[in-house]
Formats: C-alpha cells, structure tokens, sequence
C-alpha cells in the first residue's frame, strides 16, 4: 500500500536519523518502503546543497524559494512518484514544510505555498519538536559544518514558523507533533507506531 510519509523539524532535530529508522523498521516488517531527502539528489537538489554549503556567491530568499519549489517539482516526478506507483512507502527527511517554516512569513508564506501548490500532500507528517538550543547542542555534538540557516538566532524563528504552519495545515493534513527530545529510541518507537496505523497495520504504542 503507497504512502507518503514526511519526517520535519529544525536542524539538529534528528530527522534524517529518524526516517532512516523507520525505512529500516518497516523493512524488516516486510513493508516495501524508500527512503528519500529534500533537498533532493536531483540536479536542481544537489545545486542546493552546494548553497546551503557556503560553496556560491550568496542568493537571497526568492532564489532560494523558487530552487526549493523547482527541487519539490522534480523530485517528485523523479523519484517519488515512481516509487508511490511501484506501491512503497516513501519516508521522505523533509518536504514542503521546510519550505515554508524556513523561508515563509506572513504574505512570504502564501507565494510559497502557491509555488508548491502542485506538490504532492503527504499522508502523514511525523513533525519532530525540539527545542533550537537541544538542536543546536547535537549538531555541535555531530561534528557537522554549519549551513546557511543553522544560526542560533535564526533557528529559533523557525522553530516559531514550524509551529505556525503545523497549527495552519493540521486543519487539513494529517500531522503528528512528536516530541522529539526524548531518546532516538522512542522516537523510533513513536513514529513506527503511528506509520503503521497509517498503513492499518498492528498498533505499536508509542513509547
């Protein structure tokens, strides 16, 4: 049974940790599932990458949003749509959340959700709450460089805008707000339990 599943949060909150956890739990349990990432592994995805790196000259937000927007575009027609259509399950580290906790505010947030009007909902969005501070800690932590939008100060405006949008398209989105301090462990757990009653499978209760 296709499905596509997002994991979101700020950086630092471990989803790239988690999704691929949850591709490796639903594996063993017999579930075709894929596992993907935004920015993607397409040409426009690893252009970004090499922004969010430090390895252009500077581009402002509206670059940014229209390449995050182009990436989503392709990415889907690339790779998650065939995927959904072979009737796996896509864990995707991030999707058009991102985009708009990160680049949008106020009438900013409405010009890109309209860019990313034709992108694909999820059927469920695993959103990882963690505080900037604990984000900023493990990627200290990690050894990991720091990107474009890693700045304490702005990771906290984030944080704010992922809990608007998560409030905004919880009216209409399935979405989940997991606390995602607690141990990898039982986030694992968590986000499990709630993709398999995603898929009508047994109810494995979050720790």
């Amino acid at each position: 049974m296709s499905r596509l599943v997002v994991i979101e949060g700020i950086d630092g909150a471990g989803t790239t940790t988690q999704a691929r956890r949850l591709v490796d739990e639903l594996a063993a349990r017999g579930v075709a599932a894929h596992l993907t990432r935004e920015p993607s592994d397409g040409p426009v995805g690893r252009l970004l990458r090499e922004i969010l790196a430090g390895r252009h000259a500077p581009t402002d937000a509206t670059t940014h949003a229209l390449l995050f927007a182009a990436d989503r575009a392709d990415h889907i027609q690339r790779e998650v749509e065939p995927a959904l259509a072979a009737g796996k399950v896509v864990v995707s580290d991030r999707w058009y959340h991102s985009s708009l906790a990160y680049q949008g505010a106020a009438e900013e947030r409405a010009w890109i959700a309209e860019l990313n009007r034709r992108a694909r909902p999820p059927d469920l969005t695993l959103f990882l709450e963690v505080a900037p501070e604990v984000a900023a800690e493990r990627r200290a932590r990690s050894g990991r460089t720091d990107e474009l939008f890693d700045a304490l100060a702005l990771q906290r405006r984030v944080a704010a805008g992922y809990r608007e949008v998560m409030a905004e398209l919880g009216v209409r989105e399935r979405i989940a707000v997991l606390d995602g301090e607690r141990s990898a462990d039982q986030v694992a757990a968590d986000c499990l339990a709630r993709v398999l009653a995603l898929l009508g499978g047994p109810p494995d209760h979050p720790a």
